[in-house]
């Protein structure tokens, strides 16, 4: 068995109910399906007056004499039907039997039908939330590497393919099989010589389109991949469109689209015509058996007469009925193959190593008391430390500020301090204790974080600041929103609080969008505060605005400030100087203005921009 089969198994087993209820009417619809083709014996046999009119009722004698106890019985009803009631109660009653049989198998069918959807759409769901948890779960680390658009085609096309590919299993174990095989009985008890011929033919089938369907997976990967690769230039141009326009970059992005695209087109075809011709191979070879089966028959009934030609008849439609299942056997099998390489990479980002997760023995931890004391820190994103041995004290209630030159490691420590990434030398402690044995929902709840990207979801303003406190009433949201100092302009709006800000905010200025994302820090309440450059992307009326949002935020609270506009910054407590992961200078804006070194040169160089 396939391993990613046996990976599937835990998510199938919720739903063990509509399998063994899929199996089960899947029997009788084989069943059925056999019964169909035999029961236009007798009305064959009626309409070419083969039979002799039996008088006497048959006696059974045994498992040896079933097929002609069978035929002597049913002739002994006709017989009797005929005398009683006419030729045309008789036929009526022999159709009849071709029309309930018929019945009989359409509904068990639509009965297995309806328990396998139910299967595919239940386990669709579970492994669609399985993939989601754990795609929301994983650190951020993981998505600096990887493509977005390669995880949504995971999401969205691999995920469709599973469902699509794998409950075809069902009908490739037990539907379709079944009906060839009770079909193959049935043709061994009206003619064991034709059947051995039969038999002769199904394996060297199967290894004929086994065949074609070599290298299927592998290929299906590759078109897998692609996918997610043309899903993230889509992603990347719609997210990127004014810088695309804006330095007439359209045919350059075209191209790139177009080229993936192509690449597609050419896996999807090579996918496409295996797998297309898996179908019409596999009845040709079926009506290349039915064609020597028609010669070798039509002798058994001209010459040896040991097969009536209304037997032959039915003989013939079994073969027939055989090819319609062997042909979605082999649809089936290579559909499995295309399933198990969307499995593949739907397991293989399921089962993603999340790094950033609780110890053990972490504790819960609802206060701030003490400090935040980073002590020794390296830290290395790739091969270079981005910190070095970098110590730090943030006292409780005072506001820290972190300056430098971008790539100084700045954001580094907010990234840190929020455990989105965890130091490789070194230890965080709050209050003594290390962050690591702090419960990481329990460590964030302690922290609010403002970025320089105000990141807003395509959702009305009060579910955008109620992400960290769900609860909150109007009345709080407001209040948070006054403290932000962005209530004056939503105040206005048509819907007020319940006014949609659409896709990233982009209904909203970048001054209101940023003042909306301390609503929400402000709403969240925490004893710590993180700044990451709050004010970079603004310009110089909204970053009045947003400073009046940042002080009045910042009140009795410790900040952790990340600054690039040092005029925002000049009041904090403490600022400390970084370049190259280091820690150069620290002291009050006055102490180091007084120091002449490199804050002064930034302050300078700032104070001519």
């Amino acid at each position: 068995m396939d391993i990613n089969i046996k990976k599937l198994i835990p998510f199938v087993s919720n739903y063990k109910k509509h399998i063994y209820l899929n199996v089960f009417f899947n029997i009788f619809y084989a069943l059925f399906s056999t019964l169909l083709m035999v029961s236009m014996i007798p009305t064959l046999n009626v309409l070419f007056g083969i039979d002799k009119k039996l008088y006497i009722e048959p006696q059974y004698e045994g498992i040896g004499s079933l097929k002609k106890y069978s035929g002597d019985f049913l002739n002994y009803q006709m017989t009797t039907l005929t005398d009683l009631y006419g030729f045309k109660i008789m036929l009526l009653f022999v159709i009849s039997i071709i029309i309930i049989t018929a019945f009989l198998k359409n509904i068990t069918n639509y009965f297995a039908s309806y328990h396998v959807t139910r299967l595919r759409t239940g386990v669709l769901r579970d492994l669609r939330k399985k993939l989601y948890s754990t795609i929301i779960n994983l650190p951020i680390s993981y998505y600096s590497e990887k493509k977005k658009g390669d995880v949504m085609a995971r999401m969205l096309g691999d995920i469709n393919d599973v469902q699509n590919s794998f409950f075809q299993v069902l009908e490739l174990v037990v539907k379709e099989p079944l009906t060839i095989i009770f079909s193959i009985a049935t043709m061994f008890i009206i003619s064991p010589k034709l059947s051995l011929f039969v038999l002769v033919f199904i394996p060297v089938a199967g290894i004929i389109i086994s065949r074609i369907g070599k290298n299927l997976k592998a290929k299906s990967i590759k078109a897998q991949n692609e996918n997610g690769i043309f899903i993230s230039i889509l992603d990347e141009t719609l997210g990127g469109l004014k810088v695309v326009k804006g330095y007439n970059a359209e045919e350059s992005f075209i191209g790139k689209f177009n080229n993936s695209i192509d690449r597609l087109l050419h896996l999807s075809n090579s996918i496409g015509n295996k797998n297309n011709l898996a179908s019409p191979m596999s009845e040709f070879l079926g009506i290349v058996t039915i064609a020597v089966l028609l010669w070798f028959g039509a002798q058994l009934v001209v010459e040896d007469h040991s097969i009536t030609s209304a037997t032959f008849i039915t003989y013939i439609a079994l073969a027939y009925t055989i090819l319609t299942p062997a042909k979605a056997v082999s649809k089936a099998s290579y559909q499995v193959k295309s399933g198990l390489a969307a499995a593949e990479r739907v397991f293989t980002l399921m089962e993603q190593e999340n790094t950033i997760v609780d110890e053990a023995n972490a504790v819960e931890k609802d206060t701030f008391n003490n400090s935040i004391k980073l002590e020794n820190i390296n830290f290395r994103y790739k091969k270079e430390n981005v910190l070095n041995n970098f110590t730090l004290e943030i006292p409780k209630g005072k506001t820290v500020a972190l300056v430098g030159q971008s790539g100084s490691g700045k954001s580094t420590i907010a990234n840190l301090l929020t455990r989105f990434y965890d130091v490789n030398e070194g230890k965080i402690t709050i209050d003594g204790l290390d962050i690591k044995d702090v419960k990481l929902k329990s460590l964030r709840s302690l922290m609010g974080l403002v970025t320089q990207d105000s990141i807003l979801f395509n959702d009305t303003i009060k579910a955008n600041i109620t992400l960290g406190k769900p609860d909150a009433t109007d009345e709080e949201v407001i209040e948070a929103l006054k403290i932000a100092n962005a209530y004056e302009f939503i105040k206005d709006l048509p819907e007020g609080i319940y006014t949609n800000v659409g896709d990233s905010g982009n209904k909203l200025s970048g001054g209101q969008k940023q003042r909306l994302s301390i609503a929400r820090a402000v709403l969240k309440n925490p004893p710590i505060m993180i700044l990451d450059e709050a004010t970079s992307a603004l310009d110089t009326e909204s970053e009045k605005f947003v400073q009046v949002a940042l002080e009045n935020m910042m009140q009795n609270r410790t900040s952790i400030v990340i600054a690039h506009r040092l005029s925002t910054i000049q009041k904090a407590d403490l600022i400390v100087v970084m370049q190259k992961g280091k820690i150069v200078e620290q002291g009050t804006h006055e102490e180091l203005i007084a120091l002449n070194g490199t804050y002064n040169k930034l302050v300078s160089m700032q104070s001519f921009e």
